[in-house]
């Protein structure tokens, strides 16, 4: 993996999502969450709650999530992000711990520290080892936790870019892809490294630290159009025209930690 690749991309970009109709920074800070149902339902009541947020990005959603009451920290790799949400959560007049390190990376100062664990939507398609991904996420909870994990689904990630022909493993190897800017704008051409998990080694992953499954769906539709050919089937869930709610888009999973 060029892990310098991949930071290199995800710095490029924020700015331009700063100010994409995708994110929608303005109606966020209108007091609109960009929280969806899937995850709200599977995080429950989350007020007064230590949550801490993988992969933030430039830190909507983290703030979000201090918006509904939690006492956040969130984590991304990218410098450029981090700094983007320390300015995001004064803008917003919230809290939240920002920090900035590699998600594979053991934190020891998070050791035990949240009641909640949080990652969702393309977030572990960007690193290979998923037994060390577990490994911190299990130890970063407090006994009883749960971590929460709200992804898009392996099958997707085996279309071509058009959806016409299954082209990619349904686990994979590292794969080298050409980005041209993102699915929410942004300019620059970046090779970057990516993973297709199946279900299977999610679940492995988790199951050998001892984690608990407590909740599993999947959902046939997507919260986000950021596939090529999605149309809107009902309000907020985008589906490939092509196949409309035919294949799972997205899956949600529970884990406790004892």
């Amino acid at each position: 993996m060029n892990k310098t690749n991949n930071k290199q991309f995800w710095d490029s970009v924020v700015q331009a999502h700063l100010s994409s109709d995708f994110y929608d920074v303005k109606a966020f800070l209108q007091g609109q969450s960009s929280l969806n149902p899937i995850e709200l339902a599977l995080l429950g009541d989350i007020s007064g709650k230590d949550v801490l947020h993988l992969q933030c990005h430039f830190g909507l959603d983290s703030l979000s999530l201090a918006r509904q009451g939690a006492k956040v920290s969130a984590l991304d790799f990218s410098g450029e992000a981090i700094a983007a949400a320390k300015q995001l959560a004064k803008d917003a007049q919230l809290e939240a711990h920002f920090i900035q390190g590699d998600v594979l990376e053991f934190r020891p100062e998070l050791e035990s520290s949240a009641d909640i664990v949080f990652a969702s939507y393309g977030v572990i398609g960007w690193f290979g080892d998923l037994d060390q991904y577990a490994h911190n996420v299990m130890r970063y909870l407090k006994p009883g936790g749960k971590f929460v994990l709200v992804e898009f689904h392996p099958l997707v990630h085996m279309f071509d870019d058009d959806f016409k022909q299954l082209v990619y493993p349904y686990d994979s190897q590292a794969m080298l892809f050409e980005e041209n800017g993102s699915y929410a704008g942004g300019e620059g051409k970046f090779e970057v490294t990516c993973w297709n998990h199946s279900i299977s080694s999610l679940f492995n992953a988790f199951m050998k630290q001892g984690a608990k499954l407590s909740a599993f769906e999947e959902h046939n539709y997507s919260p986000y159009p950021c596939f090529t050919g999605m149309i809107e089937d009902k309000k907020n869930e985008h589906v490939v025209a092509a196949f409309g709610r035919k294949l799972p888009y997205v899956y949600a999973s529970v884990w406790e930690k004892a």
